[in-house]
């Protein structure tokens, strides 16, 4: 009986295969390119209608052109000098407009960490597949969007589609859309998250790669959003643009539309007051992933309070989370609540340090591993919580099959990876704290980028101030961090002595804010200089000048003879 089971599977199996090849001879081109614009803009639709503005909002999911509000975005702009200049976009549909005599195919949508560069391609995703009459994507016969942090076992990029965005229609393989690409007038395609792509480090492996050097889909339209600028990609002159997150004006925006309504005058000026009052939050939440978490919570709650560092917001943002499923979990009578889980993290804390310390980041897992790793209660209940996300991931994304033998892995990735460098810093912060000598600092230290992963190493900061002396001292040290020093010590809840002998190093000599400092930096050092100036800290002797190359911000310190020179390079 079992051999005569396992034989009519087979048959039945054999006749599936048989009809989708008999569907897929039958249909023509223009059929199959409708098939892939269907099944596209169903893919799409997925992922646009269910944003999560916080993790532990599952109830309420919105669709993207609900909450999406325009941050500033800047076009940088090359000299034959070497160097730059930026100018200000006035839409985010002015992503694809290019007003200079040069026309570009490839762009680079360059943003830190939480600046809404995923948002920003479900929004074009949206456009397209609604028709939006003025947004630069709608014309275009087929847009592919993917995440790169998907793609790590593909080579062919048409495989790629079929598997990610396509898994379960039989009637088109590879070759389809490979043919029904080729033959369209206008293709774009965005590549989200470079920085998240597993196989970044290896240059000549898969289609991703030949299209970032234009040696693939050179006629082709091609956006990649990144935390960084791959060195490739530089070298193909591509469009430059940068997210830099959001005023007044777009913050005000964002609540009336996503959070209040436009005639709920006080419950906005409620959340804007919590903002006002309180400047550090107020330079925290120019990073909208920050803003957007606080202005949810602000809303539902009444004890939002103040706050001196991101440290300071991240360690009560946590505990809202994990309050309010807690409260949950007691209403519906669900799973009991493993209190002690909140603060007792140390194994996640493991696998987040283990997976950024490394020169090919992890940032997502295997399921079944992870849980076995973490223990089920402890994974169950961050899964609920929302800190953790399950996502499906093709199991083998070469092999050509049909859509009944796709498998599937269930992958385990952070909310953002911000969170992740969240728990890695706990770990990073122990083990930096224990470090004997230079040498085993560099061990520990050596392999993390800290304008990759700056939040590790200021939530670290934040943590610990054993660990923070000695990453400060580091940082000092390295090769183009100096200054990014600045932003570990003003984690460290206003140490006033700290920030005296950090503002005299720092003034020793010109001081100086850049146009490619990222605008975080810029903010910090005058931030610093300003509370130095608050706490009368007396740098008269040592301050040469302060020099202000091209930057988007003023300086006004409060003691203006702290200062013997000023000049504006602009």
């Amino acid at each position: 009986m079992p051999g005569k089971k396992k034989a009519v599977r087979r048959k039945k199996h054999l006749t599936h295969k048989g009809t989708a090849s008999a569907s897929q001879s039958a249909l023509t081109l223009a059929e199959k390119k409708c098939i892939l614009l269907d099944s596209l803009k169903t893919a799409y639709k997925k992922q646009y209608d269910a944003l999560q503005p916080i993790p532990y909002i599952k109830d309420r999911l919105y669709c993207v052109d609900k909450v999406f509000v325009e941050g500033g975005i800047e076009h940088v702009l090359e000299s034959q000098s070497g160097n730059s200049q930026k100018e200000r976009l006035s839409s985010y549909k002015d992503i694809f407009t290019d007003s200079s005599s040069r026309l570009y195919n490839r762009r680079i949508v360059k943003g830190e960490a939480g600046y809404g560069k995923s948002t920003l391609t479900l929004q074009l995703a949206y456009d397209w597949c609604n028709g939006v009459f003025d947004s630069p994507v709608s014309a275009a016969d087929v847009l592919i969007l993917l995440k790169l942090r998907q793609l790590g076992n593909v080579r062919s990029i048409y495989k790629a589609i079929k598997v990610i965005l396509l898994p379960s229609e039989f009637r088109l393989n590879s070759k389809d859309i490979k043919d029904i690409l080729q033959r369209c007038t206008t293709v774009k395609i965005i590549l989200d998250g470079f920085d998240e792509y597993p196989n970044r480090e290896k240059s000549n492996r898969s289609d991703i790669w030949r299209i970032i050097k234009s040696k693939l889909f050179e006629t082709f339209d091609v956006t990649l959003t990144t935390r960084f600028i791959p060195i490739d990609f530089k070298r193909s002159s591509p469009k430059r643009l940068e997210l830099i997150g959001f005023d007044d004006t777009a913050r005000d925006q964002y609540i009336r539309k996503a959070i209040t309504g436009k005639n709920n005058i006080n419950a906005a000026d409620k959340i804007k007051r919590g903002l006002q009052e309180n400047p550090i939050l107020d330079d925290i939440c120019q990073v909208p992933l920050f803003f957007v978490t606080f202005a949810h919570m602000t809303h539902e709650r009444d004890d939002f309070r103040k706050f001196k560092s991101v440290t300071d917001f991240f360690v009560y943002m946590l505990k809202c989370f994990h309050s309010h499923t807690r409260n949950k979990a007691s209403d519906n009578n669900v799973d009991s609540y493993y209190v002690e889980y909140e603060v007792n993290h140390v194994e996640l804390d493991k696998v987040a340090f283990e997976g950024l310390n490394r020169e090919n980041q992890q940032i997502t897992w295997n399921k079944k591993q992870l849980r076995q790793r973490l223990g089920k209660q402890f994974y169950d209940l961050y899964i609920r919580v929302g800190i953790l996300v399950e996502e499906e991931i093709p199991e083998d994304s070469n092999r050509e099959t049909s859509s009944g033998d796709i498998k599937t892995n269930t992958e385990v990735r952070f909310y953002h990876k911000i969170f992740c460098e969240w728990y890695a810093s706990f770990r990073l912060a122990i083990v930096t704290a224990n470090a004997n000598n230079a040498f085993e600092l560099e061990q520990i230290l050596g392999k993390m980028d800290p304008f990759d992963l700056q939040y590790v190493f200021r939530f670290a900061c934040g943590l610990s101030r054993s660990a923070a002396s000695k990453i400060i001292e580091y940082m000092k040290k390295k090769k183009d961090c100096d200054k990014f020093a600045i932003l570990c010590i003003l984690e460290q809840n206003g140490d006033i002595e700290e920030i005296r002998k950090t503002v005299k190093e720092l003034c020793s000599n010109s001081v100086i804010i850049n146009r490619d400092d990222i605008k975080l930096l810029q903010r910090s050092t005058v931030q610093l200089l300003q509370i130095a100036s608050s706490h009368d800290v007396s740098i008269i002797e040592d301050m040469h000048s302060l020099l202000l190359f091209d930057s988007s911000l003023s300086c006004s310190i409060d003691e203006p003879s702290y200062i013997h020179q000023f000049y504006d390079s602009r």
